[in-house]
């Protein structure tokens, strides 16, 4: 694929700079009918199947946790989220970008990823209202 090619699917799908590949199982939990649909439906182009959901009971690739301020305690979310990962998976915790109803402070992003036991390795803008960071789970 040409770097033009790239470019032009990276403005298409948002998701292509998420780091999905085809074949991955990617749990979502946290879905509610204010997730970021393009998104959703990026992810699921590139992997090549439907995500899987919070019920989910083998280990995936990847995590997708959509967390908003008033879904309880984020560091829970987080240990239950490694629970569910194969080693060297990630987690890509997805919040409402600031000023939208259920903003998380970048530092509670922080201090939940470190008391879970997770790397924050980056930090974007995923979608019009949802920002994304990328949490790594330490080796087994």
């Amino acid at each position: 694929m040409s770097a033009t090619a790239d470019h032009a699917e990276e403005r298409t799908n948002p998701a292509t700079r998420l780091g999905f590949e085809p074949g991955q199982v990617v749990q979502e939990i946290g879905y509610d009918d204010d997730v970021d649909f393009d998104l959703r439906e990026g992810i699921e182009s590139i992997i090549g199947s439907d995500l899987v959901d919070e019920d989910y009971d083998d280990v995936a690739d990847a995590v997708v946790l959509w967390f908003r301020d008033e879904d309880g305690d984020l560091t829970d979310s987080l240990v239950d989220a490694i629970g569910l990962l194969e080693d060297g998976g990630v987690v890509w915790l997805l919040t409402p970008k600031t000023g939208r109803d259920g903003y998380v402070e970048p530092s509670d992003i922080s201090d939940a990823a470190q008391t879970a036991g997770f790397s924050q390795t980056k930090s974007i803008s995923v979608a019009k209202d949802w920002s994304g960071s990328r949490l790594v789970a330490p080796k087994r």
